[in-house]
């Protein structure tokens, strides 16, 4: 497509959306420009996703209207705005697990060769992309069998592949390494070149200046103010909470417990390499390390999901036999998987279904739930942890990101865990709700519970660890004291491949 027909505006203009008892978006302006990245800030449920389905052709709006280069459109369907050039890479991810990486690529629009589907060009087409991309990834792999990062990976690459004017992204990073990233951002100032229109959507304030032009905030369904991307982060913050939030992490324990978790030389060949470590009651221990380096298998292996080949998990001084996720729970065990959507929650399930998953079989007698009792709980925990829901009965796909996490930590803190493993606790989730988690993890701390945290933030990992245990290619490198750690010596470690003398100024 040439530059000239590329450029182009897209505005909503005025754009209200009504759902029964919630109104999502209030008479908002908002517009992308040729070559610019326009990122849209906001809490979870500020409105954000109801703005970019409007763009994608999901929702109509009640009021107000779509307009491309200056005209009025009606976009009935996602083909109607990729007719128009209008490209989305949303944050839950539409794949197809059965498929490979070309075909979810190409998915809806296969090169076609006398009839017949040209898997030849296909795949090709596809390797040129993700070769692009900078990504190192089978075009033959099938999808389902990749890990988050490489499966969003896919997801880039096949709205990339539309050769779109206005490309959407939703939480595009959240699950990529920084090198990642570095890749990803590259792409986006080639296309915002070619005249490309962006519109970006991130809860990571730090990469807003980075790739940003412009930016909205949204906040209860309203766009409340248009800044530059430039903008103080504490500004942008008080904009999108309507008040000074002060991201403090928990303060670190002076004293902690007994060894309650201890892992002795955790062997899985081609995965994990001879792990040993110890974490206290009370303690907050941070797994740190790039995409790759083995941390989700680790913790996944210490909570049953997944077996190994050697070594030994103790808690309180009991091993645990391995791959057995119910003798993991019998020991106190939980785990907040890093897919809160496609492992923690049941989404077509309501939300006190959801808070009780963890414990229905303890409120189950002669097969019969106590569902009274489950409810009590479930309202408990919402009123706890501070979920904002219109109901119980509310189905958990209706909820925001941040508020269907809560429910995924809910449902474990409602087992009364002694160890609480969390991978990536704050991923897609805003300042807010990422403030009330930390809380909630100093607070958990204090009663004595021993938390593990797993996560690709480098600023919470250090924030939030007692002591923060560094991974690469699936061995342990090194461990750093939490007062004493720094991104620099995290990185180090973390990059580190034949370092394994624990020596923290690698």
């Amino acid at each position: 497509m040439a530059d000239e027909a590329r450029r182009g505006h897209l505005e909503l203009v005025g754009v209200s959306k009504i759902y029964p008892g919630v109104r999502a978006l209030d008479a908002v302006d908002f517009d992308v420009r040729p070559g610019e990245v326009h990122v849209l800030l906001g809490e979870n449920g500020a409105g954000k996703s109801t703005l970019i389905k409007m763009l994608a052709g999901v929702h109509p709006p009640d009021t107000g209207e779509i307009r491309v280069d200056g005209d009025p459109v009606r976009l009935t369907g996602p083909e109607d705005a990729e007719a128009l050039g209008i490209a989305t890479i949303h944050q839950e991810m539409a794949l197809v697990p059965q498929l490979t990486v070309a075909e979810n690529i190409h998915l809806g629009r296969p090169p076609r060769r006398f009839g017949l589907v040209d898997r030849s060009r296909m795949r090709a087409r596809a390797a040129a992309l993700l070769e692009r991309m900078g990504l190192d990834l089978d075009v033959d792999a099938v999808v389902g069998e990749l890990g988050v990062a490489q499966r969003q990976t896919v997801e880039i690459a096949k709205a990339l592949g539309l050769d779109a004017r206005f490309l959407i992204m939703d939480e595009p990073t959240a699950v990529l390494s920084r090198s990642e990233v570095d890749a990803l951002f590259g792409i986006v100032g080639d296309l915002t070149e070619r005249g490309v229109g962006v519109v970006f959507i991130s809860h990571l304030l730090g990469e807003v200046a980075e790739i940003g032009d412009r930016v909205t905030v949204l906040r209860d369904g309203a766009a409340v103010a248009q800044v530059p991307a430039d903008t103080d982060p504490d500004e942008l913050v008080r904009l999108m909470v309507g008040r000074s939030v002060d991201q403090q992490y928990p303060p670190r324990r002076a004293e902690v417990g007994d060894v309650r978790l201890e892992v002795r030389d955790l062997t899985a060949r081609g995965v994990l390499d001879g792990i040993s470590f110890t974490a206290r009651a009370g303690e907050v221990v941070g797994i740190g390390g790039l995409v790759g380096a083995g941390r989700t298998e680790l913790v996944r292996a210490l909570f049953g999901a997944d077996r190994y080949d050697s070594g030994e998990v103790l808690v309180d001084g009991r091993a645990l036999p391995p791959g057995d996720i119910a003798a993991a729970r019998a020991a106190g065990l939980a785990l907040v998987p890093e897919d809160r959507a496609g492992q923690g929650l049941v989404l077509g399930a309501s939300v006190a279904e959801n808070l009780g998953l963890a414990t229905l079989a303890d409120r189950t007698r002669a097969g019969l739930v106590d569902l009274a009792e489950q409810r009590r709980r479930a309202a408990d925990s919402v009123r706890r942890l501070g979920i904002r829901v219109a109901g119980l009965d509310q189905p958990a796909l209706t909820l925001s990101g941040g508020n269907q996490q809560k429910i995924v930590i809910g449902k474990w803190l409602q087992a009364a865990p002694r160890v609480l493993i969390l991978d990536e606790p704050t991923r897609g989730i805003d300042v807010g709700a990422r403030a009330e988690i930390y809380e909630l993890i100093g607070e958990l701390a204090r009663d004595g519970t021993t938390v593990l945290v797993v996560s690709s933030d480098l600023p919470e990992l250090l924030g939030l660890s007692d002591r923060v245990l560094v991974l690469a290619d699936g061995a342990l490198r090194g461990e750093l004291d939490g007062a004493e750690a720094t991104q620099e010596r995290v990185l180090a470690l973390a990059v580190s491949a034949d370092n394994t003398s624990g020596d923290d100024d690698a």
